[in-house]
C-alpha cells in the first residue's frame, strides 16, 4: 500500500477497504457531518459552550450507536463479502463517535468565541482529512473529493448555524 492514490491490488488489500476502511469512512463522514447542525446550532440558540458540547456529546453518541447498529444489521457479510457485521458495527461506530466528538471538544472551553474558532478550525481539518482518506483508498480526484466532502458539510454547518441564529432572536 503506497502511493498518493492508492489502488488495492491484493485480494488482501481489497478485503482490507471493503471491511475495515470503508466502513471507518462511513463512520467518520456520518460523524463529522451530522452532528455539524445540531452543536453549532446550540451554540448559536444558547450562547453557551458547555451546552453545545452536551448536545455534541449527545448527537456523537446517538449517531455512534446507530450508525454501528446500522451497519451490524445490514448484512451478514457472507454474500456481499463485507466481512463480521459485528465488526463492521464496531469500527463505523467508533468511527462515527469519533467523528462527532473532535468539533464538540472545543467547547468545553468556557469563552465562546475561543471555543467557536477552534471548532471551525477543527471542521476543516476533519472535512479535509475525510476527503484524503476517501481520495486516498476510494479513488478519484483530489480536488474533486474535497469539493465534494466540503460542500457536504459547509450545507449542513449552515443549516446549523442558521437555526442557531432563530434560536438566539
Amino acid at each position: 500500500m503506497s502511493g498518493p492514490n492508492y489502488r488495492a491490488t491484493s485480494a488482501a488489500d481489497r478485503k482490507r477497504v471493503l471491511q475495515e476502511v470503508q466502513p471507518g469512512l462511513l463512520g467518520l463522514m456520518d460523524g463529522s457531518v451530522s452532528t455539524l447542525a445540531p452543536i453549532f446550532a446550540a451554540a448559536g440558540a444558547t450562547g453557551k459552550p458547555f451546552s453545545a458540547f452536551l448536545v455534541g456529546l449527545a448527537a456523537s453518541l446517538g449517531a455512534a450507536i446507530s450508525m454501528g447498529l446500522a451497519e451490524a444489521l445490514s448484512d451478514d457479510g457472507a454474500i456481499s463479502g463485507r466481512g463480521s457485521p459485528v465488526r463492521r458495527g464496531m469500527i463505523t461506530g467508533l468511527s462515527t463517535g469519533i467523528g462527532g466528538m473532535l468539533h464538540t471538544l472545543p467547547f468545553l472551553i468556557p469563552d465562546m468565541t475561543t471555543a467557536l474558532r477552534l471548532a471551525y478550525l477543527v471542521v476543516a481539518v476533519e472535512l479535509i482529512a475525510i476527503a484524503w482518506i476517501r481520495y486516498r483508498f476510494m479513488g478519484g480526484r483530489l480536488v474533486q473529493t474535497i469539493v465534494q466532502v466540503v460542500i457536504g458539510g459547509a450545507i449542513v454547518f449552515g443549516i446549523g448555524v442558521a437555526l442557531g441564529k432563530i434560536g438566539a432572536s
